[in-house]
């Protein structure tokens, strides 16, 4: 069992960043400067080509830290960030810029490639976790929430359909294949977003993954624009979303 090492602190805007390491995974915990005490944790996944301290990674745990005074951690998926690549990495995407470059459609190549991260991915993700409830101001037995988006979707729900601490979970931006299956395992409340004029993952297909998910509460968010134009206001949804799922599991009865 690989333990938790912090590597970095900064603190901004009642913000400390911790840049960390579990093994020789990577990433990055977000938390109240106030040192909130067993407040709730967010898991973050990034999305393809990016990394777990990408400037859009960083703005959504800003808003959640500072929303809902939770913890936000998120780790790079393999072959992204300062993580080396694999042979299988560099023939993946090297295949992926050859479909854009040629204007065929990069779906097929998305998805296989992401299922593969995703079986890398899945238990470095539970390993961090453990390791994160480890801490005081987390704590074992605190409530837990995913956000991932694009790649971040792919990975998080077969990593939500097994991981048993995660109850409430946003998504979005993916096609259903081979997502499906699984997301009819996944009971939790769900938010999704959905580009409605996305250019790679038509309407159809985004609707499909967001009908298999087996929760009764679900709720489908769809914005006009293309892939990349998701509005930032969806960042402050999703805090909120955090904030009533998670939020409410810490308070104690009356």
């Amino acid at each position: 069992m690989h333990s938790l090492r912090f590597t970095a602190e900064t603190s901004s805007n009642g913000v400390v960043e911790r840049h960390l390491t579990v093994g020789e995974v990577t990433g990055a915990l977000w938390s109240p400067a106030s040192g909130a005490d067993q407040a709730p944790l967010v898991l973050m996944g990034h999305g393809g080509g990016r990394h777990s301290k990408a400037p859009a990674m960083v703005g959504r745990a800003h808003r959640i830290v500072t929303i809902c005074g939770f913890h936000v951690a998120a780790i790079d998926a393999p072959g992204h960030g300062g993580r080396p690549r694999t042979a299988h990495d560099e023939q993946e995407i090297a295949v992926m810029q050859q479909a854009m470059a040629a204007g065929e459609p990069v779906g097929p190549v998305v998805v296989r490639y992401n299922a593969h991260l995703a079986e890398r991915a899945v238990p470095e993700w539970r390993a961090t976790l453990d390791a994160l409830q480890e801490l005081t101001e987390i704590g074992a037995n605190g409530p837990v929430g995913y956000y991932g988006l694009n790649m971040g979707t792919a990975i998080g729900v077969p990593l939500t359909a097994v991981e048993t601490r995660i109850t409430a979970a946003v998504f979005g931006l993916f096609w259903p294949e081979p997502l499906a299956e699984t997301a009819r395992q996944i009971t939790i409340p769900i938010e999704f977003d959905l580009q409605w004029d996305d250019e790679h993952i038509d309407r159809r297909s985004g609707l499909a993954l967001f009908d298999a998910f087996g929760s009764k509460e679900k709720t489908l968010h769809a914005n006009a624009g293309a892939h990349k134009e998701l509005p930032r206001f969806e960042a402050d949804s999703a805090a909120r979303f955090f904030a009533r799922h998670l939020a409410r599991v810490t308070a104690s009865p009356a």
